[in-house]
């Protein structure tokens, strides 16, 4: 929401599967600015994008399995044109070391609450960046030991 108020030129299409979709829908509903369009389902794993120009992911990568990794760098490549941007907001890690020692111990209760969940390599996330054809183009520090990487589809 905060987003989208703050860039009402954007129109934003939210996305989410599982459990946690019917909350998105009663949120959108409620509170969402008129440049929010209905949530979609989407199921990283079996769902076609819809197309779009960029793609914006905020705490996702560290939830969802890494074998999923793959499908949502497919997915991103097959909706979003040339130019694209692909955003991701999130804890990482670079060469396998936590940014600082809170992100170490969110990365121990992520895996205890789903083994396959866990902090991600900036490194893996650009090898299947760059298989799909996308590009880094920037990684900036954020507030809470997060970054914001932004690839850009080549």
């Amino acid at each position: 929401m905060h987003l989208a108020t703050a860039l009402p030129h954007l129109t934003w299409q939210p996305t989410d599967q599982g459990e946690y979709f019917a909350g998105l829908v009663e949120n959108i509903g409620r509170l969402a600015p008129l440049n929010v369009s209905p949530p979609r389902y989407l199921d990283i794993a079996t769902s076609d994008f819809p197309p779009t120009d960029h793609i914006y992911a905020a705490n996702v990568v560290h939830i969802m399995p890494a074998a999923l990794l793959a499908p949502l760098f497919r997915g991103a490549a097959s909706a979003m044109p040339r130019g694209g941007k692909l955003c991701f907001y999130g804890p990482f890690k670079y060469l396998g070391e936590f940014t600082a020692d809170s992100n170490a111990t969110f990365d121990e209760w992520l895996k205890a609450r789903n083994p396959l969940s866990g902090i991600r390599d900036i490194e893996t996330l650009q090898a299947s960046a760059q298989s799909r054809g996308f590009s880094l183009m920037s990684d900036t520090p954020m507030p809470a030991n997060n970054q914001l990487l932004v690839f850009t589809k080549q």
